[in-house]
């Protein structure tokens, strides 16, 4: 089994250690601090994170956030960097990777490319296929509110249907960066589209893609 989710947490942690806690990021509305606070919420307060899903929650989660998010920034840094609490799930290495590549690789990239001098990273083929393989199952679920048909394309050609309508929009891209598109990162996603320019234009103006 891979050990992606251990390298993009360790990449994200060295990430906000070196543009400190007021550096952008690409998560509207949040610098770095806000972005470590959100990574650790997730993975230490299950009692918080749901409010990311659950309404009834969200006023408890954004508690939660700020609470963590005033704390010193080397100690929420520290506190990526080590993972979750002994007794979580995500100390189990096949849910790390499950739930957690992803995670991480977005997060990471949204603090990246909000730099002004960001360059694209180079990415070894078996993670871009494991982005690929994760973007496969749930592209549906991310593309469920979107105004026209969406198709997500590889550069070898594969496929995988986002949304199933007319006019049909299709990005081309490598997985990476067809991910970062499809969680909504449309403008810093290095990818190219192909359909009708009104769809087109329709597709960058909604706010539903992405989960």
């Amino acid at each position: 089994m891979s050990t992606f989710a251990k390298r993009e947490r360790l990449l994200l942690a060295d990430l906000l250690e070196t543009v400190g806690p007021d550096a952008g990021t690409l998560c509207e509305g949040w610098r770095a601090r806000d972005l470590a606070a959100h990574v650790i919420v997730r993975e230490r307060r299950p009692d918080a994170a749901g409010g990311t899903l659950i309404k009834q929650l969200a006023p408890r989660l954004e508690k939660v956030m700020a609470e963590y998010a005033a704390k010193p920034y080397e100690e929420l840094i520290q506190l990526i960097r080590t993972g979750p609490p002994r007794f979580s799930p995500f100390q189990l290495k096949q849910v790390d990777e499950a739930a957690n590549i992803v995670e991480f690789y977005v997060h990471t990239e949204d603090v990246r490319r909000a730099q002004p001098d960001w360059t694209p990273r180079e990415l070894d083929p078996v993670f871009q296929d494991t982005l690929w393989a994760r973007l496969e199952r749930t592209a549906r679920l991310m593309g469920r509110g979107v105004p026209t048909g969406l198709v997500l394309r590889r550069p070898d050609g594969q496929t995988a249907v986002a949304h199933r309508g007319t006019p049909v929009v299709t990005v081309t891209g490598e997985p990476s960066e067809l991910l970062m598109f499809a969680y909504g990162r449309q403008q810093a996603a290095r990818v190219d589209l192909d359909g009708d320019a009104e769809a087109i234009d329709r597709l960058h103006e909604s706010r539903q893609l992405g989960i």
